[in-house]
């Protein structure tokens, strides 16, 4: 076996340095950076004494590492989606899993979804206030919410009620509970867990309604939601995925999907405001037929605000050369997503907010990894991307967003992931026909 070579770290007290990370992980991350470099180890909740890595050179072999010797690590997402969730799964079972699920979210199939989430999104911003401030973030749950609820699991009717008022709280608290450590054994029917467990069986039970109802409906075939897929979808040896495990990868999928968009939606919101002319210039865009612009807008707000700021593996070798480090077996490894997005080395004046960085240019896969990266880069990226742009678009095309000058919204942690600390503030006119873009619109100072 190697030498074990790890980098240094805090020496504080294990409790203290889970607490900085839990009360404000980005500032803290940062701050470990600016003392330590690119490499240091900390004590983490839930996965503790961890590796955390920003070296553009080795995240990159990090990723290319093949599963067999760094793969997903045991305390992650998967000990609340399930054992069937892509989260839990390893190896050639993983490996098998992805393959089945990756075509419903590419290609045409993406197509057929773009009307049902532009109508979606007409229909809730159909209720914001004019020319009043509110959060945006609330209201974009809602449109990815409902697009996934009809696009990913073909939900409608009692289901589709029952999904709405169900799933929100339900994510919410299973989001804090994989990366907070809370026993499970607690007392109590309002205990954490117990609360999480009840949630969990109710949507197991709406899902296999739903999936009833699909492989009665004579046009299954037709129809093109990503469950009816599933449930037509066969391994190569012919069978096809269990209840449970239809269940677990719905709610992956959701999990993955819902939040995160949205929170990405706010931080666009709030990114724009505070720079009207990259504002005023995507007006002009989108009523010219264009998308160039908005595209790598979002690719930018992905990269300055991501919403996921780290992702794992964790070393299944005996030992794991990753370039300066030699690891040893079960060694959880982070990398920093945040930082990366920070690093000069990879994106010059990291810290401004530069659409134009991206135009005409694609980022880097080990560079820019909002998705993560290697065998366990989200398989719904296109479908996000896609939904970013449909919901962005019919913003800026049915309304003006009023530019202000107030200070940047802060990182807040929601668990997984990280949301402005106001979610996402806006102040909006709808738009009548011929208005001009928002180059003339005052900026706007709450109170």
């Amino acid at each position: 076996m190697s030498t074990v070579t790890l980098p240094e770290g805090p020496t504080t007290p294990r409790l203290l340095q889970s607490a900085q990370l839990l009360l404000d992980r980005n500032r803290t991350m940062r701050r470990l950076r600016g003392r330590y470099g690119s490499a240091f180890m900390v004590q983490m909740p839930v996965f503790g004494r961890t590796l955390v890595l920003s070296d553009p050179r080795e995240v990159k072999q990090l990723f290319q590492t093949s599963p067999e010797l760094a793969d997903t690590i045991d305390a992650n997402l998967g000990s609340v989606l399930g054992p069937g969730s892509m989260f839990a799964l390893e190896g050639q079972e993983h490996r098998r899993q992805r393959k089945l699920l990756t075509p419903p979210f590419h290609g045409r199939r993406l197509k057929v979804y773009e009307e049902l989430i532009e109508r979606e999104a007409v229909l809730e911003m159909a209720t914001w206030p004019e020319v009043r401030e509110f959060p945006t973030m609330d209201s974009m749950m809602r449109i990815t919410l409902n697009a996934i609820l009809r696009t990913v699991f073909g939900a409608d009717g009692a289901e589709l009620d029952e999904l709405r008022r169900l799933l929100p709280g339900m994510v919410t608290l299973g989001s804090r509970l994989a990366v907070v450590p809370v026993p499970r054994n607690l007392p109590g029917r309002y205990a954490p867990w117990k609360r999480f467990e009840a949630q969990r069986a109710r949507y197991d039970a709406i899902v296999d309604r739903l999936i009833d109802q699909a492989l009665r409906d004579p046009d299954l075939d037709g129809r093109q939601d990503v469950l009816s897929m599933m449930l037509q979808a066969t391994y190569d040896d012919g069978t096809a995925m269990s209840r449970s495990d239809v269940a677990d990868q719905l709610l992956t999928m959701l999990s993955a999907g819902h939040e995160t968009t949205a929170t990405t939606l706010a931080w666009t919101v709030e990114r724009l405001r505070r720079h009207p002319d990259v504002l005023r210039r995507l007006v002009e865009e989108v009523d010219a037929g264009g998308s160039e612009l908005r595209q790598a807008a979002l690719i930018e707000v992905q990269r300055v605000r991501p919403v996921i700021d780290l992702t794992a593996r964790q070393v299944r070798a005996e030992s794991l050369t990753l370039g300066r480090w030699s690891l040893p077996r079960g060694q959880t490894v982070l990398v920093s997503i945040a930082l990366m997005h920070a690093d000069e080395e990879l994106f010059e004046n990291a810290a401004t907010f530069d659409p134009d960085r991206f135009v005409g240019a694609r980022p880097d896969t080990y560079g820019w990894i909002p998705f993560g990266g290697g065998v366990r880069r989200c398989i719904g990226a296109a479908f996000a991307t896609m939904e970013l742009d449909v919901v962005l678009r019919t913003l800026l095309r049915d309304f003006t967003l009023l530019p202000t000058d107030q200070p940047d919204e802060s990182w807040h942690s929601r668990g997984i992931a990280i949301a402005p600390g106001r979610k996402g503030l806006a102040v909006v006119r709808r738009r009548a026909t011929g208005d001009s873009p928002a180059s003339t619109a005052p900026a706007v100072v709450s109170a």
